[in-house]
């Protein structure tokens, strides 16, 4: 059995599961890129995966994480390769994706399905969709993330495994096509598997609600609005939105613009046009 997530903190607790239950035993495997937001034009050709290398070297330019696109750390083609030889080699491999009510999964298990449907039948999906869980202190919750859901809850939810049918194998891929096509920037889950699409402003209103006339670190900013704002996406995403609008001039700054604790942006008195 080879598990599918999302993202890292998924790891650990699909880990912690399989020691609760043997019968979860199997191999681990994340798909690290985030495919909620950035381009998705000829995302399975060269030309397409080069342009989100662009995408996120812009993104990371400054930060701590700048040569992270090139160290070959976060490469989902080379570990999906990898998968679909393993289930060539062993037609008796089965492979369960994981995943909850948010975009970021969503988004992951659209692109895995370009891959998979030569398998059909040996595919699993398990959606935890709109489903109550227990959490930790005995109260009901409805998980928006599997790292939210205690290790135990996680017995429950491996009866939800399913095969992914013929027909979502061949409707789902035509949706995907879809929203590549559009060519925009931010994807948002309005329900059940639904992305709809916006431009790469989409956060930037709500990110300046929590700009003041005072001077605040990046990083203040970014986690109230992380913490508080309904739609959120990655601190990298916003940090780079936060320096698109200084670079147009939209807020006063202070500090060398790498890291998010390493400058600070106030409200300007008169603000010129919006970012692009």
């Amino acid at each position: 059995m080879i598990h599918i997530v999302f993202n890292e903190a998924d790891v650990e607790v699909i880990q912690k599961a399989i020691e609760l239950d043997e019968s979860l035993q199997g191999t681990i495997v994340q798909i690290k890129d985030d495919y909620a937001v950035g381009p998705l034009a000829n995302i399975y050709v060269g030309e397409g995966i080069e342009a989100r290398k662009i995408f996120w070297k812009e993104v990371l330019a400054g930060t701590d994480m700048e040569g992270k696109v090139d160290s070959g750390e976060v490469d989902d083609y080379k570990t999906v390769a990898e998968l679909v030889g393993c289930l060539r080699r062993n037609e008796e491999e089965k492979v369960w994706i994981w995943a909850a009510q948010n975009k970021h999964d969503v988004s992951g298990y659209y692109w895995m399905l370009h891959y998979m449907k030569e398998f059909q039948g040996r595919v699993y999906i398990l959606y935890l969709n709109n489903l109550p869980f227990i959490n930790e202190k005995g109260f009901i919750f409805y998980p928006e993330w599997l790292s939210a859901i205690p290790p135990k809850e996680f017995l429950k939810a491996r009866k939800l495994a399913r095969p992914i049918t013929l027909s979502e194998f061949e409707v789902d891929p035509d949706e995907w096509t879809k929203i590549c096509n559009e060519e925009k920037g931010v994807r948002i889950l309005e329900g059940g598997k639904k992305l709809a699409q916006y431009d790469y402003d989409f956060y930037d209103a709500d990110l300046k609600k929590y700009i003041t006339t005072d001077w605040q670190k990046g990083s203040k900013i970014i986690n109230q609005f992380l913490s508080k704002n309904k739609n959120t996406t990655g601190d990298m995403f916003m940090l780079w939105r936060l320096k698109k609008m200084v670079a147009a001039g939209l807020l006063d700054v202070q500090g060398e613009q790498k890291n998010m604790k390493d400058f600070e942006v106030k409200q300007k008195q008169t603000e010129p046009a919006t970012a692009e």
